[in-house]
Formats: structure tokens, C-alpha cells, sequence
């Protein structure tokens, strides 16, 4: 199957269990998004999935296009297609954002091969324009007294240039004010196609206004407990989370 699968997941991190039992499947061409109060372990299956090493697999297992992720080094999965837009992005001091891309994009190709300088430019400026990202940006360290728009900006520009096949982007809304998020939804939003999943990490339903998912899930202490169509995003948004709760009381 073309698709992102996670089976019966359970993940620990400081000896303390995260994710308990998490299932859930994320077909190439669908945009799904994971809703869920804090702790409730958004962030850690993220990180769990790209191979953080805090981030232990107790059990369970995750599979890209019916690939064993956790059979993988870290830099395995990213060029295999997996591909994480950080929630808080780490500054790069000394590495300038044109040659950490062309270097990601070069580890990709054949060995021996690098790619075509004019046509690596070229496509960068095009995205780089799209995302409302001033060309002498190209010459900064990579994150390195950015804004935090920037920083997410930042993030989809790399997701844009290596065109990953699976897409898991953590609370990329965090921080935005309202023409940043504009611009980064409708990056996001050139990016969606039938060869390609994309996973939003979100708190709130304002990302998924500009972003209309085809699958909403929520999660509540480490497992996805009610999955839907957009119309639960609204539903979080009006009731809050504390229903989520009380259906999970009741159903005990």
C-alpha cells in the first residue's frame, strides 16, 4: 500500500510511556492533521517517526510504502521520503541555507552525482518567491536570527525543494501572526498531490481553515481516540477538548 503505516505504537521517553497502542495510516495523496491538548503526544510520534534518539520504540511499527522506518538510519529516512518541518527549527550557524539544500539535494542523487547548479538556483528562487522569501536569504546561516515566520518559512522552503513523499509538519502554525500563516498554508498547499502524504501536528483549527485536511484524528494520551472528516476540527474548536475527555470516561 502507498502509504504512511503506524501499527499498535508504544513509545517512552525518560522511562515514561508516550505513546500507547497508536495506530494510524496516512495514504499518499491525503493531507491528514492530528489535533490534541499538550501531552497528550503529538510531537513525541513525530519525532519517534524521524529517529530522535531520546525517543524509544518500545513496540509497534511503522512502515513507508510497505518499508520498515525503524530498519533505518535517521538520514535513510529522509531521503527514502520522510521529511519533518520542525516545531521549534534549530539554528545552523556557518551554513548558509542555499548549501544546506543543495547539499541535502546532492546526497539524494546517484553516487557520483551532484545536481545542476543554473537549475538548482533557478527552482530556488521560484519557491523562494513563492514563500514571500527575500533572495539575499540565500546567503544566511540557516535559521540564524530568523523570525520565527521565517523560520517556518524556512521549513516549507526545504520541504519544497526536496519534494518528500510523506510530509509531517509539528505545530508549523505556532507563532505565525495571520500573513505568515497565509503564506505557509499555500505552500503547503502547492505541495498536496496524489504521490504525496502530508501530516499536520496542529493545536488549533485556525491552520485548518487555510489547510482543509482530508482527515482530521484526535489524540488523547498517546493514542488516537476519534478520527473524522474536517468537520471534528470545528467541533474541537467549539467544545475544547475536555469532551474528548469525558467520552473517553464514559466509554471505560
Amino acid at each position: 500500500m502507498n502509504a504512511l503505516e503506524i501499527k499498535n505504537l508504544h513509545v517512552t521517553i525518560d522511562g515514561q510511556q508516550i505513546l500507547k497502542d497508536l495506530s494510524l495510516t496516512l495514504p499518499k495523496g491525503e493531507v491528514h492533521a492530528i489535533m490534541g491538548p499538550n501531552g497528550s503526544g503529538k510531537s513525541t510520534l513525530a519525532k519517534a517517526l524521524v529517529g530522535h534518539e531520546d525517543y524509544i520504540v518500545d513496540s509497534g511499527t511503522a512502515t513507508m510504502d510497505g518499508k520498515d522506518i525503524f530498519d533505518m538510519e535517521v538520514n535513510e529516512r529522509s531521503r527514502e521520503g520522510l521529511f519533518l518541518a520542525f516545531q521549534y527549527p534549530a539554528e545552523i550557524p556557518g551554513v548558509t541555507i542555499a548549501n544546506f539544500i543543495r547539499a541535502a539535494l546532492n546526497a539524494r542523487q546517484p553516487k557520483g552525482e551532484d545536481v545542476d547548479a543554473v537549475a538548482y538556483y533557478k527552482d530556488l528562487y521560484s519557491e523562494m518567491e513563492r514563500l514571500d522569501i527575500d533572495r539575499k536569504f540565500t546567503s544566511r546561516s540557516v535559521n540564524e536570527g530568523f523570525s520565527g515566520g521565517e523560520k517556518k518559512r524556512c521549513e516549507i522552503l526545504q520541504m519544497s525543494m526536496l519534494k518528500p513523499d510523506y510530509c509531517i509538519l509539528d505545530e508549523t502554525d505556532s507563532g505565525l501572526d495571520i500573513d505568515a500563516l497565509k503564506i505557509v498554508a499555500d505552500g503547503v498547499n502547492h505541495m498536496r498531490g496524489k504521490d504525496r502524504g502530508i501530516l499536520i501536528i496542529t493545536h488549533y483549527q485556525r491552520l485548518l481553515n487555510y489547510i482543509v485536511p482530508d482527515r482530521v484524528h484526535i489524540m488523547w494520551d498517546g493514542r488516537i481516540v476519534k478520527s473524522g472528516d474536517k468537520s471534528l476540527a470545528f467541533e474541537v474548536e467549539e467544545r475544547g477538548y475536555d469532551w474528548v475527555k469525558q467520552e473517553q470516561t464514559a466509554s471505560v
